[in-house]
């Protein structure tokens, strides 16, 4: 069967663009050829920083015949319905519709339309124009000539030739006509733009990735990756050094360079005064070098290059001029690292925002917080500035520390100085050190481990693989970080709406699960609401703002935080593998204990484990049994008592069940109160023999009201007792 190459070859290709096109090339030609009706067997697309390619496996060579009968209507229809079918079908009179016979429901007309196949490279020919033309580039351009003309082409950089060929393995293919703008589709590419900058022609895909390797270009992303961490590592190796590895710029080097040269430049030692993070940040944000570490795993004055030249000199040149912009932006860290622990200047100014957050003008980190309360810095228009919201963070700090085992004192230090940091020079120069920076100024001013560690962790967690703090002073500054932003929005009503999250506030729900949930922290969410909600409130006077309003526990449910935290625990929950309808069937439950987050996740982790026996899956059987013919009842109606008479109780089952929802009902009480869910579990699982029992032995819908009622009054204490711990009706099965 035949294949097909493709290739579109422009001036540049930006790294961060490339996978999206390359995935996105692959869809669109492959989707257009099965809307076409073509089949393939396979196909893989491949990028570099001037071209992307497509590679399609067994493409068939024809699509095949085609027979469509559409239905029109009865023999005996209006003239107006048949002129309507006529119109819509494409047929000039009624003597060129079928007539369908349908004993049934009568016969109708048929307009039957056979189509023959078409070849497949005419197929191609057609299509890819609209997809090359109509390419979802983020950001594209227009040049030369043609530009000027209504619709012409907009590529991501000058698109300079386009190869596109197509046929069997055992033929010669042959170069499908087509053109886009003034680009004539063939079969000549170029090369590596210096190395092998002539023409070059090419058949198929084997030929073509051959051809372009001796032109000195690696056409596949993944294999260039592995060059770059082979070579890098042997090289660092041979220098007594180790590698540090980043995966993230291994990816955008690789999509610089089409044929990647390892080569190892220098710096000063003096440089290395600076901290290991900063070192690095620079270098790879300036120059998209790796770092190198020592044996005793200090940071070395080596770092590791990609250039995309074989130069004659084995790249000496090319390293020395990486060194020399190295150097020059390491001066200019080493200038902010020494700038931030010096004495800001007019400290005098600072003097009443020191006084206020209780804060020491003689230390660094102290004089850059009480900067960034004197700037009046916006946190948000509505939601007051950012010394306002360290007062803030500070005070929830200090309520929660005793929640999370953490000494208040430390807590309310950490918060005053976890944002301290932002009106640094490095951070200035590197958002993403701020809490990294913070730590290590923290540190060199001498302040308690916990509260420099605070500092950068009460950002974490940031992602679903990044780690949540375990020191308790960084729980109880992190909760509080995060439960502040979270209730500040939702109160102004800036909460996310579908796809849109400005704020992140999913991903500071999320945070604050993990960080209770892995902590195994006890922590009353709708509590911890209210003490947010009552310091914003307290601070913010203007009418913009919520003003002195007062919040309580039902405000934040009606207004959907505790819901909106709800949801996020049940992504948490799949994402560690629970089912939905357990998930559902916990929360399903009253106000006071579906606030405690560490509550929730243990019960479904014990609902499920007791559902994977045989005893749990009999119990809910009998559950939903129960519950069901309730419902009914209910819904009918029916009397049912308020309370079981133990008088009316006539059978030996319905006595006893009475008797074993006694002893399940106190032992799942007890240990809920205890909050020992794997007990209160395997109590309840103790009736599922009482409940098989009685649904064997009596009909509850006895002709005797008051027994009737009895017995339904003995189903709902079922219902009660298994409420306790789960909704079972909304369980599968």
């Amino acid at each position: 069967m035949p294949d097909l190459l493709l290739e579109l070859r422009c001036e540049e290709i930006p790294a961060r663009m490339q996978k999206r096109a390359s995935q996105d090339l692959k869809t669109r030609v492959t989707t257009a050829l099965v809307d076409h009706g073509l089949t393939y067997e396979a196909a893989n697309a491949h990028v570099t920083p001037r071209r992307l390619a497509l590679d399609v496996r067994g493409v068939t060579a024809r699509s095949p015949d085609t027979r469509e009968e559409r239905k029109g209507p009865r023999l005996d229809a209006p003239e107006k319905a048949i002129a309507g079918f006529l119109r819509a079908s494409g047929l000039s009179s009624i003597s060129e519709a079928s007539i369908v016979r349908d004993p049934r429901k009568g016969d109708f007309y048929a307009a039957v339309t056979h189509r023959q196949g078409r070849p497949a490279e005419a197929i191609i020919a057609e299509v890819m124009p609209g997809i090359i033309h109509d390419f979802p580039w983020p950001k594209s351009m227009r040049w030369g000539q043609a530009s000027a003309r209504p619709g012409s082409l907009r590529w991501v950089r000058p698109l300079q030739s386009i190869i596109c060929t197509f046929g069997p393995e055992t033929e010669e293919p042959i170069v499908i006509p087509f053109a886009v703008d003034d680009i004539v589709a063939g079969n000549v590419t170029h090369g590596h733009r210096f190395h092998a900058p002539e023409a070059i022609t090419v058949r198929r895909f084997d030929d073509y990735i051959d051809k372009l390797e001796k032109a000195h270009v690696v056409l596949d992303a993944e294999r260039r990756k592995a060059i770059i961490l082979a070579d890098a590592r042997n090289q660092t190796f041979a220098a007594g050094l180790d590698l540090v590895e980043d995966e993230g710029l291994l990816d955008e080097v690789a999509g610089l360079v089409e044929w990647p040269v390892v080569l190892i430049g220098e710096f000063e030692d003096a440089y290395l005064e600076i901290p290991d993070e900063v070192i690095r940040l620079t270098i790879r944000a300036n120059q998209k070098c790796f770092v190198t570490r020592r044996q005793d795993g200090s940071l070395s004055n080596r770092f590791v290059l990609v250039s995309n030249v074989a130069a004659r000199d084995g790249g000496a040149e090319i390293a020395r001029g990486n060194g020399k912009v190295v150097r020059a932006r390491l001066a200019d860290a080493l200038h902010f690292w020494h700038t931030d622990q010096a004495d800001l200047p007019d400290l005098e100014r600072l003097v009443p925002a020191a006084r206020d957050l209780g804060l020491d003008l003689a230390r660094p980190l102290d004089q850059r917080m009480a900067k960034l309360d004197a700037l009046d810095v916006t946190f948000h228009a509505r939601l007051g500035t950012q010394g306002a919201r360290v007062r803030r963070i500070r005070d929830l700090a200090r309520e929660l520390a005793p929640s999370v085992g953490a000494d208040p004192v430390l807590a309310m230090r950490a918060a005053v100085l976890a944002k301290a940091d932002l009106t640094s020079e490095i951070v200035g120069e590197f958002p993403e050190l701020q809490g990294a920076m913070g730590r290590r100024y923290g540190e060199l001013q001498g302040e308690d481990p916990g509260v420099a560690l605070a500092i950068e962790e009460h950002y974490r967690p940031q992602g679903p693989s990044d780690h949540v703090p375990r020191d308790p002073v960084a729980i109880a500054v992190a909760l509080a970080d995060k439960i502040d932003t979270l209730t500040g929005f939702f109160t102004i009503d800036e909460k996310p709406t579908g796809s849109k999250d400005p704020y992140a506030l999913r991903r500071a729900a999320l945070g604050v699960i993990r960080i209770v949930v892995e902590n195994a922290v006890r922590l009353p969410l709708l509590a911890a609401f209210s003490m947010a909600s009552q310091a914003l409130s307290a601070q913010l006077q203007d009418n913009t703002a919520p003003g002195r309003m007062t919040f309580d526990e039902a405000t934040f449910d009606k207004n959907g935080l505790l819901s909106f935290f709800h949801d996020r625990l049940k992504v948490y929950l799949r994402d560690q593998g629970a089912r939905h309808d357990l998930i559902d069937a916990v929360l399903a439950d009253d106000l006071a204990r579906s606030d405690d987050l560490l509550a929730l996740v243990r019960r479904v982790a014990a609902l499920s484990a007791l559902l994977d026996t045989e005893t749990g899956q009999n119990l809910l059987a009998g559950t939903k049994r129960a519950v069901n013919l309730l419902s009914d009842e209910e819904g009918k109606g029916t009397e049912i008592a308020k309370a079981v008479d133990p008088a009316l109780l006539i059978d030996e089952s319905e006595k006893d069940l009475h008797a074993a929802l006694d002893v399940a009902e106190a032992s799942a009480q007890e240990a809920i109160a205890q909050e020992d869910y794997p007990a209160a579990m395997e109590s309840l699982a103790a009736l599922r023999g009482p409940i098989d029992v009685f649904f064997e032995a009596v009909m509850v819908n006895d002709p005797v009201p008051a027994i009737r009622a009895n017995r339904l009054a003995l189903l709902d204490r079922i219902r009660r007792a298994t409420g306790m711990v789960a909704d079972f009706s909304l369980i599968a099965g």
